[in-house]
């Protein structure tokens, strides 16, 4: 009895040995990787923080972008209907919205051929477009930067390994073999996260920036179409 249970104090003791040894720490890898593989980690980082911020930054911007009365557009053609134009103007640069500023600058050629005055409500949508879309090219280029960043860390990594190995003198330590490549796929796996998070905001906010596209074109076409209607 007393040495089947040395036999089992034995292995649990293994056991937990065992266990301790694979346990993985990410911070430890991660200084343990050499100055190249915390240098590749430090920029996914600075680019992790830079897409999080023009993320939320762009869509603070357009979620206000996107806030117009419903009853904003009756407002304005009453008032032009009944050549208040001053007032439409002045309810315009009360909203302040890329609408209200296409609908301004469409108000600002009244008296003009209808061709001239939709050539100007589409030149302001054009810098209206451009505004709301600032800085948003830049979560693009990280989404496909930050994945061949982290890869080039893997094959510094791996490179590093292979060197080791060939100045090993024919006895090949597998513990520091195994830690070199563990820290070369940590930078992988450190650019596949910054890339998919920053991809999936990108996209996010190129589809909340298409709805106020949409909104702007579908306000104008009512201004316009209120322009054309006879009197």
């Amino acid at each position: 009895m007393i040495l089947q249970s040395n036999i089992q104090d034995g292995s649990e003791l293994l056991t937990d040995s065992e266990s301790t040894e694979k346990t993985l720490s990410i911070i430890e890898l991660i200084f343990s990787g050499g100055t190249a593989g915390q240098i590749i980690i430090a920029i996914l980082f600075v680019l992790l923080v830079v897409a999080i911020y023009i993320y939320f930054e762009r869509l603070f911007a357009i979620k206000a972008a996107s806030k117009v009365d419903a009853n904003f557009m009756n407002q304005i053609k009453d008032h032009v209907s009944n050549g208040k134009v001053d007032s439409a103007q002045m309810l315009c640069a009360q909203v302040n919205s890329p609408v209200s500023r296409l609908i301004n600058k469409g108000i600002t050629r009244i008296g003009k051929p209808l061709e001239d005055i939709n050539t100007a409500i589409e030149n302001a949508g054009r810098l209206e477009v451009y505004s709301l879309e600032k800085n948003v090219s830049i979560l693009a280029t990280i989404s496909g930067a930050a994945p061949m960043i982290g890869f080039l860390g893997t094959v510094i990594g791996m490179i590093l390994s292979i060197f080791e190995i060939a100045n090993s003198g024919g006895s090949i330590d597998i513990k520091t073999l195994a830690d070199g490549l563990y820290t070369a796929m940590t930078t992988t796996v450190g650019g596949l996260i910054v890339g998919i998070i920053a991809y999936v905001a990108y996209n996010h906010l190129v589809v909340r920036t298409d709805k106020v596209v949409y909104q702007m074109e579908a306000n104008s076409l009512e201004f316009l179409d209120h322009l054309n209607e006879p009197i």
